[in-house]
């Protein structure tokens, strides 16, 4: 009679469990926000609890923006910069989860974002 043992996968690894630490998560999470933010990830501070087995992210970051000269200029900036800082926010919320949940391996149940301030993207003029 043969055995298996239910730790070992069809290819002889191992199973087992991978600690993330809470000063690693948290730098994931800042450095995923900032991405999706176009922020610094040293001015984004993150809230990691666990509610019953998912995670919650409570994330406070300021997000960049074109200047209201710029917008009142041209408005296709909006478009051109990804939307309103609603729909931003939104469309971040949706990357967070996802990005945050493929590197880490936890399940997110809620990203609560707060935006802290607005950074003026400072465009480059055309030659």
């Amino acid at each position: 009679m043969t055995t298996t043992d239910p730790a070992v996968g069809e290819n002889g690894t191992t199973g087992g469990r991978t600690r993330i630490s809470p000063r690693a998560l948290d730098r994931i999470v800042s450095t995923v926000t900032a991405e999706a933010f176009g922020s610094d990830p040293k001015r984004t501070s993150v809230t990691v609890t666990d509610d019953g087995g998912t995670l919650t992210l409570v994330i406070t970051t300021p997000v960049k923006v074109p200047s209201l000269l710029r917008v009142n200029d041209d408005h296709n900036v909006i478009g051109r910069t990804g939307g309103t800082v609603l729909d931003r926010a939104t469309a971040a919320q949706a990357v967070i989860t996802s990005q945050v949940s493929r590197l880490t391996g936890y399940h997110i149940g809620r990203v609560s974002i707060r935006l802290t301030g607005a950074d003026v993207i400072q465009e480059k003029r055309v030659k």
